[in-house]
């Protein structure tokens, strides 16, 4: 019988390996503690919150849950404070986004700490481990949100393994059922990192029509983008298509500071400030105003994630169905 359990989950505390991707402020403390509860890993993004939030965030965690979760942080905006808050709350796994975490790897393992890297290629994997990091998540260029490189996941995958095994490799990118957990543990992962998946789970916090639009949007229904830069430039990302995109292609797809409504309010937040056009922001729960026009971050599985469901029965089905594929597979 066919076995889903891999030595990274025994290394992490997770019964399953399937990882909520840290998808950005859709991802907070309900979502982290249901997978987690689950038996999978749940990612809370830590990456834009203050240090007392840091704290809040993580205690309330594992108020909810006593299985396991780490945080992510992209790199560039001074992670330094959080880093030490989340270890003197006891975190035990970071992982790091769109940069080199090596200078504070160190510091991390000190703490009692592993340390997981998003890659986009093998040769940054390689270098990954050289410096120290414990854990390489190697992200396809299907993914949903932002996207570190240009190979898909089917490619990259068994080129990250084979470059540095035994380190264990998690796989990001097209996953959103259990047939994409199997194959991603065929060729060599130990784990699979969900986000667009878990993006239309009940607790993750964005807007219910957000979640509707995910439902309903087919396999080409992203683009692969820089438009939504606001926040963050230069930072290629999938989205849904929309009509802000639209225009902005008939427009020539003119560079930032020359776009069609450029700076523009187009949304509000709960607490009134207003939210303008090209910004990286998702539309969140509390958001008003035009929500189709906003980033609307999602991965090509997009196409096979077709109801909104608790997160705890994400990671049930996902791990069931990985089960029967992997039992078909070796029936065949």
């Amino acid at each position: 019988m066919p076995q889903l359990k891999t030595p990274l989950c025994d290394r992490l505390g997770m019964a399953l390996p399937i990882v909520q991707a840290p998808i950005g402020s859709a991802a907070g403390p309900a979502l982290v503690a249901a997978v987690a509860a689950a038996g999978g890993l749940g990612m809370l993004s830590i990456t834009w919150k203050d240090v007392s939030r840091v704290r809040q965030e993580v205690r309330r965690v594992r108020e909810l849950t006593d299985g396991a979760f780490g945080v992510n942080i992209v790199l560039g905006w001074e992670p330094e404070e959080r880093i030490e808050a989340a270890l003197a709350e006891g975190v035990r796994l970071f992982s790091f986004f769109w940069g080199d975490p090596a200078s504070h790897i160190g510091r991390i393992h000190d703490g009692g700490a592993l340390v997981a890297l998003t890659v986009g290629s093998a040769r940054e994997a390689r270098q990954a481990v050289e410096a120290g990091v414990d854990v390489v998540v190697a992200q396809g260029w299907e993914s949903g949100g932002h996207v570190w490189g240009g190979v898909a996941t089917l490619p990259l995958v068994p080129a990250v393994v084979d470059a540095v095994g035994p380190t264990p490799v998690v796989a990001a990118g097209g996953i959103a059922d259990g047939r994409g957990l199997a194959a991603v543990l065929c060729l060599g992962a130990q784990a699979g990192w969900l986000g667009t998946r878990f993006l239309a789970s009940q607790e993750a916090l964005v807007h219910p029509q957000y979640k509707r639009w995910v439902v309903e949007a087919l396999e080409t229904a992203t683009v692969h983008t820089e438009l939504f830069d606001g926040g963050w430039p230069e930072a290629p990302h999938r989205v849904l298509e929309n009509e802000v995109f639209r225009t902005w292609e008939k427009a020539g797809r003119p560079d930032s500071g020359s776009r069609p409504g450029e700076g523009q309010p187009i949304a509000k937040r709960g607490d009134g400030s207003l939210i303008e056009k090209y910004s990286v922001e998702m539309p969140t729960p509390d958001v008003t105003g035009d929500l189709g026009g906003m980033a609307l971050y999602a991965g090509q599985s997009a196409g096979i994630v077709r109801e909104i469901l608790p997160a705890a029965e994400i990671v049930r089905r996902v791990a069931a169905e990985a089960l029967e594929a992997l039992a078909a597979a070796s029936r065949s």
